[in-house]
């Protein structure tokens, strides 16, 4: 059901994912290396899903997660619901990332399209003409130069981040779930007299 190991392992990894999604969505912040005007910049790059969701909340988790850890700690369903409630900061943090970076990469970026003026040329195409799936509308972006493909593949890492890092908090939360409900639970200073 609980395995330490496995909690620490899990724990980790999400401390190595929130590293990858503050780090990537400070990226997004200075599109092709450039540094713009705060008004200039993906207007969804503001909501701090990289930061704040697959970042912040998640690597909170992860370092009270092994911090919580130790020797027979699963084995006491008392003391395993402050790591699902964790685990469940964790994977609200992971999915709200997703959501965003889905968004994200629907919309498009803020570009200037050759006028001087700055917009959301992809900002509501259908699905089927999609410039995800139609290179040579990338063109249609003049500045930041690659401004397209610097989106694409900022926002496609904290979508599969946000992602990994919702199902490892997820698992940590049916994981805990199953050694409440199927652990015992001592206190302490309690003895345990089953094996009497």
């Amino acid at each position: 059901m609980c395995s330490e190991k496995g909690s620490r392992c899990t724990s980790m990894l999400l401390l190595a994912l929130a590293t990858a999604a503050i780090i990537a969505s400070l990226l997004l912040y200075f599109p092709n290396g450039q540094v713009l005007q705060p008004d200039k910049i993906t207007d969804l790059v503001w909501f701090f899903h990289g930061f704040l969701g697959a970042g912040f909340l998640v690597m909170v988790s992860a370092l009270l997660l092994l911090r919580r850890g130790g020797e027979g700690y699963c084995a006491h369903r008392c003391r395993m619901l402050f790591p699902v409630l964790l685990a469940t900061q964790g994977t609200i943090g992971a999915m709200y990332c997703v959501v965003i970076s889905s968004l994200g990469l629907l919309s498009g970026p803020f570009c200037d399209t050759g006028s001087g003026n700055y917009t959301y040329p992809f900002r509501n195409d259908s699905l089927k003409e999609n410039y995800l799936f139609n290179q040579p509308t990338w063109a249609t972006c003049k500045e930041p130069k690659n401004i397209v493909l610097w989106n694409m593949v900022l926002f496609s890492i904290l979508l599969g981040i946000g992602a990994m890092e919702a199902v490892l908090c997820l698992s940590q939360v049916v994981s805990g779930l199953c050694g409440i409900f199927c652990g015992r639970c001592i206190r302490k200073g309690q003895v345990n007299i089953t094996g009497l």
